[in-house]
């Protein structure tokens, strides 16, 4: 089965660097990347990028990612929006995503609600959105629980998406983490709302005994799997990883747990290709 994962981060910032080390356990480097995805069968991946500006920061875009033993071509990005500097220095900010998406292997953009105390559809990202339908690529929103205390959960549950949706009904819009731990909330959002969809990423933190523990409970999955009952859209489901939140190949296991055998080709492979359409050219 191939498999594209639609939510993962790689990047210079030190959290990340200690989330690999010390939850996911995972060897957060090129070479420990590109072996996650083999074993997991990952043909693709896209990759979030950080709001950070400092020079050097970010890495993770694939125009820049070179691995120790050469190009990797299945990395693919979504440009990350940094909420501040839309207020303090908007148009610097606007020419630097503008000039991002101006590449064919940025796919979309990630604005990170609840990190930044802002709703998804505070008139601050309307410019973000007009970009959006230029370019005409998806937009993805964290949603849920923060790993920062310093985020606030109002700006981050995936209800806020709603009016999002439909006063944009012209992007199509992804609900980060099934908004977990708000999952039935946004299955609701994802069935009421035609360009609303979401990505299965995030969904539990740990190495890989954590994950297959947490595999094993079944009322933590019977949480994600009633809302994805509810939702009745796995044509509107990604899979994603958080990685390194969490080592890839269990968290395939994990998410086949939650998903009827019958859409897995959907679920791990074509829905990405649909949303993030701009992969297509690159992807068998």
């Amino acid at each position: 089965m191939k498999v594209i994962d639609a939510h993962l981060h790689f990047s210079n910032r030190e959290g990340f660097k200690n989330t690999a080390k010390e939850i996911g356990q995972v060897d957060y480097s090129a070479t420990g990347l590109k072996k996650s995805f083999q074993s997991a069968n990952i043909v693709a991946g896209v990759i979030m990028g950080t709001p950070s500006r400092e020079t050097n920061q970010v890495y993770g875009y694939p125009d820049e990612f070179i691995y120790e033993d050469g190009t990797l071509d299945c990395l693919f990005s979504c440009v990350g929006v940094n909420s501040e500097r839309l207020i303090e220095d908007a148009e610097t900010e606007l020419f630097y995503i503008e000039e991002e998406l101006k590449k064919d292997k940025v796919v979309g953009i990630k604005i990170y609600a609840g990190y930044f105390h802002y709703y998804a559809y505070d008139p601050i990202y309307t410019p973000v959105y007009e970009l959006a339908k230029k370019y005409n690529i998806p937009v993805a929103i964290h949603c849920g629980d923060t790993q920062s205390p310093s985020g606030l959960l109002k700006y981050a549950h995936p209800l806020t998406i709603d009016e999002l949706a439909v006063n944009y009904s012209d992007i199509n819009f992804i609900i980060c983490h099934i908004g977990s731990p708000w999952a039935l909330d946004a299955a609701e959002v994802i069935a009421k709302n035609n360009n609303v969809y979401t990505d299965l990423s995030g969904l539990l933190a740990g190495n890989e005994k954590e994950v297959r523990r947490m595999k094993s409970v079944r009322l933590f999955r019977e949480h994600y799997q009633k809302a994805l009952i509810f939702a009745n859209s796995y044509d509107k489901v990604l899979f994603g990883t958080d990685w390194p939140l969490v080592p890839i190949q269990p968290y395939v296991e994990f998410v086949q747990s939650l998903i009827p055998k019958e859409y897995y080709e959907q679920v791990f492979y074509k829905n990405a290709l649909e949303v993030y359409s701009r992969m297509k050219k690159y992807i068998d």
